[in-house]
């Protein structure tokens, strides 16, 4: 297909399925799920925008393998068959289109907002350092719990494949449980689940074999992983690179690149030491790392916008899938605009405080509140003032009053 644009041209993963084409929506917390975690219509109408929207790929945003454990208000649960039918309807969305809906499964690990009657827990106990996401110590765990754990993300994984999603994303990224484990920071435990690189690296290529062990050889399994986390003494890009390489020697079949956490969001492009100004996307660079050691696909999400930057990425074969987030939040077609050849126009960042993990945050609440206009019907809104910003953080901090106890 010489003359075909590398975004719209498909790509057959190692597992057999085939991405009609090169664009994917990244993962997004939607937080409409009901008080239960149980997905609705608000979540099945939001996604039939979304299948309409040109993508190849849809990644659901936080799929909480524990219902004691959330990262935001409003997560969709799923950790038994209770919420099967739901789920089911929720991924008919894309029924009669080619577009794949793969589930993102998640554990916060210490940085669980609600329920908040309920302790975090965590590789080591060791708050965060992000005021906010401090205010309770979270427990360590034993290791047996931690082998528990990896069996809820199973858990997870089978129920989302029976609920009708085409694949599986395993969230170690974002300071997650995950990420926690791969910190030296965060880690600091000297069993086999900590003490060296290697060891710290087990909890995701042990919940890697577990997912794959219940869904199959023929569903795809990705995982999103920081490129660094952006805090000094923490994950570092060479620690990356590594687990990169022990991703694909596992076999997966996409790796989403981003970086940061919630005390350094480079995921929005506001980290300290971070190059937001490259045409070619926030963690490019990473990119090119691993593609020198590894050929595990990649996809890569955060500040890609120029069509002939994506096509440049892609056709130079560093890239495989281009992750585009906030983009379909204001422009839900935007996949569209770019196979036609078309950069739609984007609205400028939220407002500014000078303080990166506010800034960070404020940024991802003015595009929630996109998420949630959509979901309602109504068209996003490109100009964003401090009370539209206000209703948003407003309508997050009532949802976690109304979750700070869960229904079991």
């Amino acid at each position: 297909m010489p003359d075909t644009p590398h975004v719209a041209r498909p790509l057959t993963l190692p597992c057999g399925q085939v991405l009609t084409n090169r664009l994917a929506k990244a993962a997004m917390s939607e937080q409409l799920a009901s008080r239960d975690g149980t997905p609705g219509d608000a979540l099945r109408r939001l996604y039939s925008v979304w299948s309409r929207s040109g993508a190849g790929l849809l990644l659901s945003g936080n799929i909480m393998v524990d219902r004691d454990a959330l990262t935001e208000p409003g997560n969709v649960i799923l950790n038994d068959a209770r919420g099967l039918e739901a789920i089911q309807r929720w991924t008919a969305a894309t029924s009669g289109t080619d577009t794949k809906l793969w589930a993102q499964i998640n554990h916060p690990g210490k940085v669980a907002v609600s329920p908040f009657n309920r302790r975090p827990v965590a590789p080591s106990a060791r708050r965060s350092p992000v005021p906010g996401y401090n205010l309770r110590k979270p427990r360590e765990l034993a290791s047996r719990e931690v082998s528990d754990l990896i069996g809820r993300f199973a858990r997870t994984a089978e129920l989302a494949v029976a609920g009708g999603f085409d694949g599986i994303q395993i969230h170690a990224a974002h300071g997650y449980l995950l990420s926690q484990f791969l910190s030296p920071v965060a880690n600091q435990r000297s069993d086999e689940w900590g003490g060296d690189d290697t060891r710290r690296m087990r909890a995701v290529l042990e919940t890697v074999r577990a997912v794959r062990d219940v869904v199959g050889n023929s569903v795809p399994v990705s995982v999103k992983l920081n490129s660094k986390d952006f805090v000094h003494g923490d994950f570092s890009s060479e620690q990356a690179v590594a687990v990169a390489v022990a991703l694909g020697e596992e076999g997966i079949d996409l790796l989403e690149i981003s970086g940061g956490g919630y005390e350094q969001p480079a995921m929005t492009g506001v980290a300290d030491g971070q190059d937001a100004t490259t045409d070619h996307g926030y963690f490019f660079r990473f990119a090119e790392q691993i593609r020198a050691v590894s050929p595990v696909p990649i996809m890569l999400t955060g500040g890609l916008r120029k069509p002939a930057a994506m096509e440049a990425v892609l056709a130079g074969g560093v890239v495989d899938v281009i992750g585009l987030g906030r983009p379909l939040a204001f422009v839900p077609d935007y996949p569209k605009h770019l196979i036609e050849g078309r950069e739609p126009p984007l609205p400028k960042s939220a407002p500014r405080i000078g303080y990166r993990p506010a800034d960070g945050y404020l940024e991802l609440a003015w595009h929630n509140n996109q998420l949630h206009r959509i979901a309602a019907g109504k068209s996003p809104q490109h100009r964003p003032g401090l009370r539209t910003l206000a209703q948003s953080l407003t309508r997050i901090t009532v949802a976690a009053g109304r979750q700070a106890t869960i229904p079991r």
